[in-house]
């Protein structure tokens, strides 16, 4: 929900010019309001969250009925579905905190609406923030340490300080975001296998990044700088690091670069990392900088662009395969989609139980239903893919992936470029203090 509402302030002209403006506004709100009803968010503090709906029960044995053991239509789910509260979240807090902060910008202009998600944004983020003993949303054993582990809470605590600044104008957010030794906690300084990977558990780069479009537009000065300046360096290594000249990752035989380092389920990172970058060129034309040093070369926004164009092709069907990863665009796409909804055909009166559904996600027949738009986990490090159902690892959809594959598209579409540059700072005052009025004419 961040990602799609940090792309429709930078990019607003060019979702309403698509005819696609009113549909990511709707899809941001159902988002938005699903985050609210997690917590008491018309309270002023909270001691809870709720961390998960339904579960998939592993430690309960292979057979119970629950997510993971059942191939039902949501609109059939007949088990019990627990709810997982957490109460220590720091990671969830500070991300949800970001996702409501960044759509209370998006619906600036329903100042009922955008108060609501801002005081919902101010209530979780201070749970996030409470002291005593924090630990990541994703407690050892639980289902979300196998499916979703959180490796960290401190990249949420800048990437959810930057929004609370954006969106608030306090400077108290910016001061925390900025803080040298919040910076030290995330890691900045070192250069961990997923450096420069934005993904769900990984908010460093988008912070870097948001961080930096605030130095370049506003140039806040004196206490921030310092801080500043680091992260703009870094988002310029980051850029560096996408580039082929520079051996930091690689790429398959078709050209795919392998952000997560030959791991399965690749696209979700290519598509981030195709929007960073279309982002950042964008940010440089708009201070009327011609490109970036990457050591002492000198390159050019183009080629940022180049990496970010060629990588969406890539998914699009320009690979060894011909193959679209997006699923409904061109003639020949992924037919046997690892989504329950999609590969159970709809029959009045019959309603397949836990069970019944098996045979809909074990037959080799395509899905009867088209789920258009959704981009699938993606191919292997060797440019393979199998079009198979049960095997997530190449045919599952997510929302987080399609969440990168939405803002890389509207950044790179029509002839102009260009990111509005000030609707993203609209509750951020003065930088300075502004002049005194001139006196009053003089008078004999």
């Amino acid at each position: 929900m961040t990602l799609l509402s940090w792309s429709v302030i930078e990019y607003n002209a060019k979702y309403e010019a698509a005819g696609e403006l009113g549909h990511v506004r709707d899809t941001i709100k159902w988002g938005a309001d699903y985050l609210l009803k997690t917590f008491n968010s018309t309270a002023r503090s909270i001691d809870r969250l709720v961390a998960q709906v339904g579960g998939a029960a592993m430690s309960e044995g292979p057979s119970q009925p629950n997510d993971h053991y059942c191939w039902m239509r949501p609109e059939d789910i007949d088990y019990p579905r627990p709810v997982t509260e957490c109460h220590t979240c720091p990671d969830l807090g500070a991300e949800m905190a970001a996702a409501l902060a960044a759509a209370s910008i998006v619906f600036k202009d329903n100042r009922v609406y955008s108060h609501k998600l801002l005081h919902g944004a101010t209530t979780v983020w201070d749970f996030a923030r409470k002291g005593g003993s924090r630990q990541t949303y994703s407690v050892p054993r639980s289902d979300a340490a196998k499916f979703y582990n959180s490796t960290a809470y401190w990249d949420e605590y800048i990437w959810g300080g930057s929004w609370m600044y954006l969106a608030t104008g306090n400077s108290s957010y910016l001061q925390f975001a900025t803080d040298a030794k919040l910076a030290k906690n995330a890691h900045i300084y070192s250069r961990p296998p997923n450096y420069g990977v934005f993904s769900w558990d990984n908010k460093l780069p988008g912070a870097q990044v948001l961080l930096s479009r605030l130095r370049l537009f506003l140039s806040p000065g004196y206490p921030y700088e310092e801080m500043l300046r680091t992260y703009h360096n870094q988002t310029s290594t980051i850029m560096c690091s996408y580039l082929p000249d520079f051996r930091s990752f690689n790429r398959t035989k078709g050209g795919l670069i392998q952000l997560n380092h030959g791991q399965p389920q690749p696209l979700q990172y290519v598509v981030n990392a195709a929007f960073l970058a279309s982002l950042f060129s964008d940010y440089l034309e708009a201070a009327d900088t011609p490109g970036w040093y990457c050591g002492p070369h000198f390159y050019s926004i183009e080629v940022l662009r180049s990496f970010a164009r060629t990588q969406m092709e890539y998914i699009l069907g320009k690979n060894p395969l011909k193959m679209s990863y997006v699923v409904g665009h061109g003639k020949h796409y992924p037919k046997r989609v690892h989504h329950r909804g999609a590969s159970i055909p709809k029959k009045k009166g019959v309603h397949p139980g836990c069970k019944g559904g098996w045979t809909w996600r074990d037959t080799k027949k395509p899905n009867p239903h088209i789920i258009v738009g959704a981009m699938v986990a993606g191919p292997d490090r060797h440019d393979g893919f199998k079009d198979v159902r049960r095997n997530r690892n190449y045919t599952e959809p997510t929302l987080a992936g399609n969440a990168g594959l939405v803002a890389a598209l509207v950044a790179l579409s029509g002839e102009g470029h260009g990111v509005d540059k000030n609707t993203m700072f609209s509750a951020v005052p003065p930088m300075f203090p502004s002049p005194p009025p001139p006196p009053a004419p003089w008078k004999p």
